[in-house]
């Protein structure tokens, strides 16, 4: 289908396009921006007054929990939860039941995620089977079934010779190793350590758990030439190490989660379990440090850490309740919250959920040339409305996962029409 977009505000923060343009669509591919191709007939036009087009969001932290935990959600409904946000590419976490960690589920999942013709899926593979942190996987095997990186999601490696095996064999095929850096035995409490957790009892994580985890994965990237990204960074002293390591040239990249990004330890309240996660929820001098940190380009992407918990698991007390909360169709509009707030502005909120989260994909980014605007690649595209304003309503979402610290948030900004490889799939 031939798709005509009129009137809209296109922003590539890539190629730094800030101007209102008209985009022409033609098999799958972006045919022409501003200049419509000569002899161009369009099947359909999407007037997008008031609009801003940008590209598809890429969201590297996202549960779709299939396989094995189809009781907190389903491809269906979290895919449908991704392109109601906007987002057309998602990278999703390999502990799952069972875990990503043979070429045949990756095979299967891929699969299955392509026949919904959603949102483009990039899953991670298993570090070491079963997540257990003994044997390595074979990662070669993995890649060519379609994995983009390996990790050990939120499950710690204690073994710091396993580690190093690990990221020696990363460095060699040229492999990214995806760490949610957490000492295991620090990071056993429920909230963050702090005056808050003391005063309610709750066993505290101590910053001490990320910044230990981040030294040593720092010290063995030194002596393996590994290239790692590290998950959902949470505290100002991790903050400092990344900034450190970086101007060490090291190959490091980082992300941070909405709700690192806008919520505090106090955001508890009485035991409010939807602000129960991983990592907790610090105080607001590491919330004003990793807003720095992603304006500045120290933090690379924002991701939704999108965790679909059931009620039964939520419906508890604090310290028993599940982490995680849904987050796909809130990564929007918090980016460009933050964006206003910041004033990193909105070609920049757009930039850490879109181009720069698209390059930390390597060679998914390279075939398909996600995360951008250009005449020739391909139309992933979020039309956008910036001024709209709503309420986040659980019962209203897409996502089966219906808890979340934003409940009854007022936020502005919402996607009107989500496109991946030409196709509207939102809209």
């Amino acid at each position: 289908m031939n798709i005509h977009i009129t009137n809209g505000r296109v922003i590539d923060p890539a190629s730094g396009t800030d101007k209102k343009a008209d985009i022409a669509i033609a098999d799958g591919k972006i045919a022409g921006i501003g200049n419509v191709p000569a002899g161009f007939k369009a099947d359909r036009t999407i007037d997008a007054a008031g609009c801003v087009v940008s590209p598809g969001l890429v969201d590297l932290a996202a549960r779709l929990r299939e396989p094995g935990y189809e009781h907190e959600g389903m491809l269906e409904s979290e895919m449908a939860a991704a392109i109601a946000g906007g987002v057309t590419s998602l990278v999703c976490p390999p502990d799952t039941d069972p875990v990503l960690d043979e070429p045949g589920l990756v095979e299967m999942l891929k699969f299955r995620a392509e026949k919904l013709q959603c949102a483009r899926l990039f899953p991670l593979g298993a570090l070491t089977r079963s997540l257990a942190g003994g044997v390595l996987t074979e990662m070669a095997e993995l890649t060519e079934a379609g994995c983009i990186g390996f990790s050990q999601a939120d499950v710690p490696l204690s073994d710091t010779q396993v580690l190093q095996r690990a990221l020696l064999y990363a460095s060699t095929f040229g492999y990214t190793v995806w760490l949610r850096p957490q000492d295991r035995d620090l990071g056993k409490g429920v909230a963050a350590s702090g005056p808050l957790a003391t005063r309610l009892g709750l066993s505290g994580v101590p910053v001490s758990a990320e910044t230990i985890a981040i030294f040593t994965i720092v010290e063995l990237m030194k002596s393996t030439g590994a290239r790692v990204h590290l998950c959902r960074i949470s505290s100002a002293a991790g903050v400092a190490l990344v900034r450190a390591a970086k101007a060490q040239g090291l190959p490091l990249t980082c992300d941070v989660s909405i709700n690192s990004l806008h919520l505090v330890d106090t955001d508890i309240g009485f035991f409010d379990s939807r602000a129960r996660l991983n990592p907790p929820l610090r105080q607001q001098g590491d919330r004003d440090a990793l807003s720095a940190a992603l304006a500045d380009g120290t933090i690379d992407a924002l991701v939704s850490d999108h965790t679909p918990v059931e009620a039964d698991a939520k419906t508890l007390p604090f310290a028993e309740a599940e982490p995680g909360a849904t987050g796909l169709e809130l990564l929007l509009p918090l980016a460009l919250q933050w964006g206003e707030r910041s004033s990193a502005g909105m070609s920049r909120a757009l930039e850490v959920i879109s181009s720069a989260p698209a390059r930390l994909l390597t060679a998914a980014d390279a075939a398909t040339g996600i995360g951008r605007l250009a005449v020739g690649g391909v139309a992933d595209l979020c039309v956008f409305d910036p001024a709209i304003e709503w309420q986040v309503q659980p019962e209203a979402l897409k996502s089966q996962g219906k808890h979340t610290p934003f409940a009854g948030y007022p936020l502005q900004g919402r996607a009107r029409y989500t496109l991946v490889a030409g196709r509207v799939v939102h809209g």
